[in-house]
This record gives C-alpha cells, structure tokens and sequence, in this order.
C-alpha cells in the first residue's frame, strides 16, 4: 500500500504498540483504586475498570482525576499505579515481536521515530531501561513534556517540533487504541494507523477513524516506507 506522502516521522504509541505489558497497566490500576479507598469488588470497581480500558492511551493522571474527582486523589492513585508498574515490570514486559527491528529499519531509512505514552516519565524511563531501549528512537515523550497527553494531539505536535520536521502530513501514527487514533487525526498526520496487538479491536481502531490497522508494528516499515 503506498503512503500518501514521504513519512519524515512515525509516532508509536509504547504499551500496546511496541511494548508487551500482559495486563500490568490493569493490575497497577488495581493497586492505585485500592490506595484511594476504592472497594475491591462491586460495581464501582467494575466500572473504574471498564472505565480504564476504554481509554488506553490517555494521560494517567487525566484518567484517575475522572475516576476519582479531586486532584489529591489522583494524585495519589497516580503514585501507587506508578509504584505498582514498575515493580512489576522487571519480569513482565518484553517487546511486541519485531518492534525493534522496525524502528531500526525506519530509522535506517531516514525516518524519525519518536515513541509516546501515557505514563509518567519516570515510568516511561523505567520502561526503556527494562527493553534497553533507552537510545533506540530519535525522542520519547510523555504527557508532561507536551502540555497534555492523548487524546489531544500535544505528543505529536511537540515530536514534530523537537525533531524538526516541517509538516505534519509528513507523519504517520501508530497506536493501538482509539484515543491514539484521535490523537493523529488532530494533529494533521497523513496516515494514523492502528495495531491489534494491544487494548482495542480493529472495529474500534475504524470507529475511532484509523486510515489504516496493520496486524503488529513489525508490518508499520511496509505501510510508510516506498516500495
């Protein structure tokens, strides 16, 4: 399938996109409702639950503030899910198979790459060290570095602008959920493409107004590189 214009940079979402996490984003979810006093089964539990896997992707703190309705308890949820994710990570996440190569063949053929999350910094860091993907893309971006995270186009805009690219059609997204669809639909990327490898399903993805949905990011090279 041949791009729409000469991609100069990929945004990739990191969970669910090019890292593996086997379900520790709703397990440190759990921890952090439980530090805010949030009974352990009953329907507010299931709907904080439910409420956490629709929005995937978006800013933490954004999503604990909805759920728990003042800043001091989002914040607090926000730093026992922080806790809780990183002490699991050591032996819970792995990269999505061929995430690496990927970004390196991109990369190899003049592509920025910049990964985006939802996390914190210091989780998004924990994240990197654990892969040794510390020096694997151009730039990496949470929430904080941008002003606001998904589903607002910030991360995008502030990849374009840190890496210094000139035009926002000459972008291309990849996510695996629909607020990382929204996200490259606002921010002007010519192709925003969604992956079934993580939280959402292809329907979701094409709800949300993916230009595109590729099996796993080991086939995102073939979708924006020339043939």
């Amino acid at each position: 399938m041949n791009p729409v214009t000469r991609t100069a940079l990929a945004v990739l979402d990191m969970a669910g996109t090019t890292v593996s996490d086997d379900g520790l984003v709703l397990r440190a979810f759990d921890e952090a409702a439980t530090a805010v006093g949030l009974e352990a089964e009953g329907p507010e539990r299931d709907h904080a639950r439910t409420y956490v896997l629709d929005t995937m992707g978006q800013s933490k703190i954004e999503v604990f503030l909805a759920l728990f309705g003042t800043q001091e308890r989002a914040e607090q949820a926000n730093l026992a899910f922080e806790a809780a994710y990183e002490a699991l990570a050591d032996g819970g996440i792995s990269p999505i198979p061929g995430a690496a190569e990927a970004i390196t063949v991109l990369r190899s053929a003049g592509v920025k790459v910049a990964l985006t999350t939802g996390f914190s910094r210091g989780t998004q860091k924990k994240i990197l060290a654990t892969l040794g993907w510390e020096d694997l893309a151009d730039i990496t971006l949470c929430p904080a570095d941008a002003g606001r995270g998904r589903p607002f186009p910030d991360m995008i805009l502030t990849a374009l602008m840190r890496t210094g690219v000139a035009d926002v059609r000459d972008v291309a997204v990849l996510g695996d959920t629909s607020s990382d669809i929204v996200s490259g639909l606002r921010a002007g990327a010519s192709i925003v493409a969604g992956t079934l490898t993580g939280a959402h399903d292809e329907e979701s993805l094409r709800a949300a107004g993916a230009t595109h949905v590729v099996g796993s990011v080991a086939e995102f090279p073939q979708l924006i590189l020339p043939a």
